[in-house]
């Protein structure tokens, strides 16, 4: 069985991939000469702005020093444009921006004549580069960038400080280039490529050892995007020797750092199985443990993903991860209020559940209460993910009665689940529940059914129910008195807990008849002896009349007298009909009658819905216990939610046993919808008595015929 993976992300979270432009914002309101732009004014305006500024890009590419303030001004305002409205993204495209931004990745070129200083060294540059990474954020923009010849410039940006250049400037603009890397390469496999064969990866690797913070994460964003889904960009990550460090930012007191960090490796690691062990053996494991108790949700999301994914390199993985404390964390964050935690650390937990070693100690240390609990979550991928840990702690015998005390088995019974995988998940759970309640398991249940607290017994009694062997089921439920519990649940005011015990009950019933159902009635004492369908109603040979609404029917006493008790009575017990010719019937009609005589000289006899009463009245009149069941089995079949009243009547009034079980056995299928009908609870109050007198005939005669089959 699989467990659904969640989506490990190629770009940030933090902020998400859609506040991508609000992370690119960061520090350019900081500068002084920033200003807001207004977007209000009419397109014309708009339009004019654009053009303006793209001019000024276009003429000012000179160290003259108002060229620079104009071009830095000129970046400013069409970034102000760009993550103010974003829909102005496509006409300041359209207006010719990229081209003019191009120009000013790099650095003007010294002519004759300019003056020593370079007036704003770095900032256009940086102008630029955040520009262009925020138009990136559009995909249909990512290859017109590059193709413009964009990546050359921001590679060689990352490379500013390899002068010996460590002003503030520095730092902003190899942050803003790395951004812009991230954006552009942004689920875009051929561009990831491009900047590796431009050369990017290195010095990306090297600034994750940059002394200013946010360039540092700046590095680790862009290696993050292009490690994702690409083996060789991950090969020459690793093979820069950036492992060291990224392990060592993962103990950063900055969150955003070992965010990064994590999600960095998190990319490293997927689906590479030789990476995966080189992270492991460079000393990931625990720190990355330590991150699931950081104060930043989006590194706990991260550091439980990536142990799910070191959970399936091999069983001393699974082993090592437990050893060294992640469980506890683990299981609170189950209990966290964001849905991509929950999963993610549901995800960690069935990795390490796939272990015998851990699945004992995952619901020792309270993990099986808040996975069940997962279970009503509206979130698919999360759900599956509870039910896949809880199907692995299912395996462990030690686990059995924890699931049972805590109502496990009735809440993966009773949940809604939304995809099919998770339907078959919780089935098979219950199948491994179902195949480990024998032996110890079932003696520590009867124990915990003997001298728990109320609520621990009944839930004990509708789990074996459900689970146990038809072998078992006398000890637990006669012996061991469940039975009483089930049927207290059944009397209770409590509508879950009567509909619990009538699907426990139905389901127990079902068991039982299963290895040997009940009979409807003893079988006749005396042996038939049947004439055939010839002699019916036929004068040849006929030595009695039965007068039946004015008309002659005309039998054989040989044939009577081995048909029923009552007819043995008749003939040849001290009644006047003994030697009578003619026998009058009063209150049987000619038509049922007939039937009934039909049965008598043959055995069988079609019966109808519309005949089936007056038949069995007549069938218990004269004793004749295989035509009342016939007439019980048709009118069983008539039973509705409307009648069922009038029905369990009838089986009392005839005592019709067989109608009576199956007034019961329909009374417990439907009790849902009983339980909501007028007047319905009083009639399940007062089959209690027979329902427990019917369980324990079944119950005590399957047992007994289990054992006549085992001899």
């Amino acid at each position: 069985m699989e467990q659904q993976q969640p989506e490990r992300r190629e770009g940030r979270s933090f902020p998400e991939r859609k506040g991508q432009k609000r992370k690119l914002e960061e520090g350019a309101a900081a500068s002084s000469e920033d200003r807001e732009i207004s977007t209000d004014g009419g397109g014309d305006a708009i339009l004019n702005e654009i053009a303006a500024q793209v001019s000024v890009l276009n003429s000012a590419f000179s160290w003259q020093e108002s060229d620079r303030a104009a071009a830095k001004r000129a970046t400013q305002v069409l970034s102000e444009l760009a993550k103010n409205a974003e829909d102005l993204v496509n006409v300041i495209v359209d207006g010719g921006a990229v081209p003019a931004l191009m120009t000013h990745l790099q650095a003007p070129p010294y002519i004759d004549g300019d003056v020593a200083q370079r007036p704003f060294e770095h900032e256009v540059e940086k102008g630029s580069a955040f520009a262009l990474g925020l138009l990136a954020i559009k995909p249909e923009y990512q290859k017109l960038i590059v193709d413009k010849g964009a990546l050359p410039h921001l590679v060689n940006l990352l490379k500013r400080n390899k002068d010996g250049s460590t002003s503030r400037a520095v730092n902003s603009v190899i942050r803003r280039a790395a951004d812009a890397i991230t954006n552009l390469a942004h689920e875009n496999s051929s561009i990831k490529t491009r900047v590796r064969l431009e050369g990017g990866i290195p010095p990306l690797v090297d600034l994750l050892e940059f002394s200013d913070s946010k360039v540092q994460r700046a590095a680790a964003g862009a290696l993050r995007t292009l490690a994702f889904k690409n083996d060789d960009n991950k090969n020459q990550i690793v093979e820069c020797n950036a492992l060291p460090t990224l392990i060592l930012m993962l103990g950063s007191e900055d969150a955003a750092i070992h965010y990064e960090a994590v999600g960095v490796i998190g990319n490293l690691v997927h689906s590479s199985p030789n990476i995966k062990k080189e992270v492991l053996s460079a000393g990931a494991l625990q720190p990355v443990i330590g991150l699931l108790s950081s104060c930043c949700p989006e590194s706990q999301r991260e550091a439980a993903l990536l142990l799910g994914q070191f959970a399936s390199t091999d069983s001393d993985s699974k082993v090592h991860i437990v050893q060294r404390g992640a469980v506890r964390p683990l299981i609170e964050m189950l209990q966290s209020q964001d849905v991509q935690l929950k999963e993610m650390s549901a995800f960690a937990l069935g990795r390490l559940a796939q272990d015998s070693h851990n699945q004992a100690g995952i619901a020792h240390s309270g993990g099986l209460g808040p996975l069940l609990k997962l279970l009503d979550s509206r979130n698919g991928s999360l759900q599956h993910n509870a039910a896949f840990t809880l199907y692995g702690l299912a395996d462990n015998e030690d686990n059995v009665s924890d699931f049972i005390r805590v109502g496990g088995i009735q809440m993966l019974q009773d949940g809604e689940f939304i995809v099919q995988a998770t339907k078959d998940c919780v089935s098979k759970t219950l199948k491994r529940l179902e195949e480990k309640i024998h032996g110890r398991v079932l003696r520590h249940l009867l124990y915990l059914m003997r001298i728990s607290e109320k609520s621990i017994q009944r839930r004990v009694a509708l789990a074996l129910a459900h689970l146990c062997s038809p072998e078992d089921q006398r000890t637990i439920f006669i012996d061991e008195n469940g039975l009483e519990l089930l049927l207290g649940l059944l009397g209770s005011t409590n509508t879950k807990q009567q509909l619990d015990g009538a699907a426990a009950l139905y389901k127990l019933a079902n068991k039982s008849m299963a290895l040997s159902p009940v009979d409807a009635a003893p079988p006749s004492p005396t042996q038939r002896v049947y004439l055939g369908e010839q002699y019916v109603n036929n004068a040849t040979l006929s030595d009695v009349t039965f007068l039946v609404e004015g008309r002659r029917f005309y039998a054989h006493r040989i044939c009577l007298l081995a048909s029923s008790d009552a007819f043995r009575a008749m003939f040849d017990g001290g009644y006047r009909e003994k030697d009578a010719r003619d026998i009058e019937i009063p209150n049987i009609k000619w038509k049922v009658f007939e039937l009934m005589m039909r049965f008598i000289y043959t055995g069988s006899v079609d019966i109808t819905i519309e005949i089936s009463q007056d038949l069995l009245r007549a069938a218990d009149q004269y004793l004749l216990e295989g035509l009342k069941r016939l007439c019980e089995y048709t009118i069983a079949q008539d039973i509705t939610l409307e009648n069922i009243g009038g029905m369990y009547d009838l089986s009392e009034a005839f005592h019709a046993m067989s109608l009576r079980q199956a007034c019961i056995l329909f009374i417990l299928e439907h009790f849902d919808k009983l339980s909501t009908m007028h007047g319905q609870n009083q009639l399940v109050q007062r089959t209690i008595p027979e329902i427990r007198e019917y369980f324990c005939r079944a119950l005590t005669k399957s047992t007994t015929n289990l054992q006549s089959l085992r001899l």
